[in-house]
């Protein structure tokens, strides 16, 4: 048995042995025919029956002839599965589809399908097929669904061969799978404009590469189709050939989601749990920075950046296909994203300052932080994260506050307020659109209406 790539994902079968592992698939009816063809041989010899002798051999021969017809045809069935699609946010549903061949010279007796799939996908999928004739195809499809984020393997898928007259059964399994990605929940947030922040594109982020004068134009060969009245008569007299000047390049603004995953700073786990809650809303920035033409990376407290610093450095205008790439990219990442053993901001803070090997040029531009439970000395730390950001906003969770305690977050907002961030604190379930919104109409460092700062 093999797995045919053009349905998809497939593998070949493992070899589960000689005939001595096929005749480990005797099922209870074939045992009987061995038991009761045995005790039939016997008792001829005991008796000097010739006729039931026959009888005897018949019942012996015919399980046997079905294990060899079975260990013959093993490897000349093919199956395929497509996952559709492979990325899905929490609480959506993926359509995974298996295709079966029969590329053997005879027909096949009863099938048995079942794909191997996480507890938390549901139950195994489980189909029976009838006789498949030769050259014969099936399809059978079965969905999946999750709440909680993740990466889950679907396969190896396994088949189930039984001859026609029920006496043997073989299961064997293909060697390939398939990975459900389930991201987190995502919401669409209000374009509001944050304070100090620059649009992802405009006047303000569009550099001529002539900073100092005419001399310092840095030219490129003339390409047909170019503007002649951009011809630099200069550098085309030194070089000898025709060059114009280069038009102006434009940049896209920075956009940094700092995401704290300590485990000290979060209690609770589960879809409702204050972690989740800051995963879901860390999704939600990056997809909508994105949208509005931003230069995206997603940080962790341990300095791990997603994309690469050297992507992010760069800045320049990306077309849809890239900026897509990124997002899946940071949409995997959050897919997957646990908790920390780290105690502190330190790294985060490095990379945003572009520290020794932090490999980043610095943090400037828009910078949203989702915070857990802040000592005095992180407080500090992320306070100091602000200096080089053209604005910041901080989405502080207190785990007192989502334990149903008196809040302990007023004091740590203050600290960032001081330092220029717009801080929220954020209440159990809230809907973080409001959220956004509000941090958008806040004046810098002031309180927040309706008790959430």
């Amino acid at each position: 048995m093999a797995a045919g790539a053009p349905h998809g994902a497939g593998g070949h079968a493992r070899n589960p042995g000689g005939v001595r592992a096929s005749l480990s698939g005797l099922t209870t009816r074939g045992r009987s025919f061995l038991a009761a063809g045995a005790a039939a041989a016997v008792c001829a010899y005991v008796l000097g029956q010739g006729q039931l002798l026959r009888v005897g051999l018949l019942l012996v021969v015919l399980p046997l002839i079905c294990v060899l017809a079975l260990h013959r045809t093993r490897h000349q069935v093919t199956a395929g599965r497509r996952l559709t699609p492979p990325r899905v946010a929490a609480g959506g549903e993926a359509r995974v589809q298996l295709r079966l061949e029969n590329v053997s010279r005879m027909p096949t007796g009863l099938l048995m399908l079942q794909d191997r799939v996480p507890y938390v996908l549901g139950p195994r999928p489980r189909f029976v097929l009838d006789r498949v004739e030769q050259g014969g195809r099936r399809e059978v499809s079965y969905r999946v669904r999750s709440d909680l984020r993740g990466r889950y393997p679907l396969g190896p898928l396994q088949l189930r061969l039984t001859d026609p007259f029920g006496m043997v059964e073989l299961t064997r399994s293909f060697t390939a799978y398939d990975t459900l990605t389930v991201v987190p929940r995502t919401q669409p947030l209000p374009a509001v404009r944050m304070t100090g922040e620059a649009g992802g594109h405009g006047d303000g982020t569009r550099r001529s590469l002539a900073l100092a004068g005419e001399d310092d134009v840095i030219p490129r060969t003339y390409r047909r189709g170019d503007d002649l009245r951009r011809v630099h008569w200069r550098s085309t007299a030194r070089y000898g050939e025709l060059m114009v000047r280069r038009e102006e390049q434009p940049q896209r603004s920075k956009a940094t989601v700092l995401l704290d995953t300590r485990y000290l700073a979060y209690e609770g786990a589960g879809p409702d749990s204050a972690f989740e809650w800051a995963v879901s809303a860390a999704a939600s920035t990056l997809l909508h920075v994105l949208e509005q033409g931003f230069a995206a990376r997603l940080l962790t407290d341990t300095g791990d950046s997603v994309p690469g610093a050297g992507a992010f450095a760069g800045g320049t205008s990306g077309s849809g296909p890239e900026s897509a790439e990124a997002a899946g990219l940071m949409m995997d990442t959050l897919a997957i994203v646990g908790h920390s053993e780290g105690a502190g901001l330190s790294r985060a803070y490095d990379t945003l300052r572009g520290g020794p090997g932090s490999g980043s040029p610095g943090g400037d531009g828009l910078l949203v932080a989702f915070f857990g439970d802040l000592d005095e000395e992180q407080s500090e730390m992320a306070a100091r994260m602000r200096q080089r950001s053209a604005a910041a906003v901080a989405f502080v969770l207190d785990s007192a506050l989502w334990a149903g305690a008196p809040s302990r977050v007023e004091e740590r907002l203050r600290g960032l307020r001081d330092a220029g961030w717009t801080a929220l604190a954020v209440p159990p379930g809230a809907a973080f659109a409001e959220l956004w919104r509000q941090a958008g109409n806040a004046p810098l460092g002031t309180h927040t209406p309706g008790g959430l700062g």
